[in-house]
């Protein structure tokens, strides 16, 4: 169903698992919603937003990793730690946006450039 299929995201140069359940949010609605009214993003759980070219934390309760891909799923913009009510907006070319728990992108040594692999996880429940 579109909105609530989850992934698997891999880093290709570095083989980290970026998350294990992360669900797309691929229609108006669930790009609107986001993650507005979560308490937190447990590790390994994200939001990719598709189509997307920028995010914003109002509302929120808690900071973000955030991940801005171009068409092919490399990483053209990384916004660390993205506290509560911010705008964070993305260069040219980019396509979609990958919101994840804060210090993944450290943990799992993101750079500008990397390419990101999104494998669909069989079974997920919402």
């Amino acid at each position: 169903m579109a909105g609530t299929d989850h992934r698997r995201v891999l880093n290709v140069r570095t083989g980290a698992s970026l998350g294990e359940r992360v669900k797309a949010a691929d229609t108006w609605a669930s790009r609107l919603v986001g993650l507005l009214g979560t308490r937190s993003l447990a590790p390994t759980h994200g939001l990719w937003l598709t189509p997307c070219n920028g995010v914003h934390t109002l509302g929120m309760r808690y900071p973000i990793d955030v991940i801005f891909l171009d068409g092919e799923s490399r990483v053209r913009k990384i916004a660390r730690r993205l506290r509560p009510h911010r705008l964070c907006l993305a260069r040219r070319g980019v396509r979609s946006v990958l919101e994840l728990p804060a210090g993944t992108l450290e943990e799992a040594d993101v750079q500008l450039g990397d390419s990101l692999v999104f494998e669909p996880v069989s079974g997920a429940a919402g």
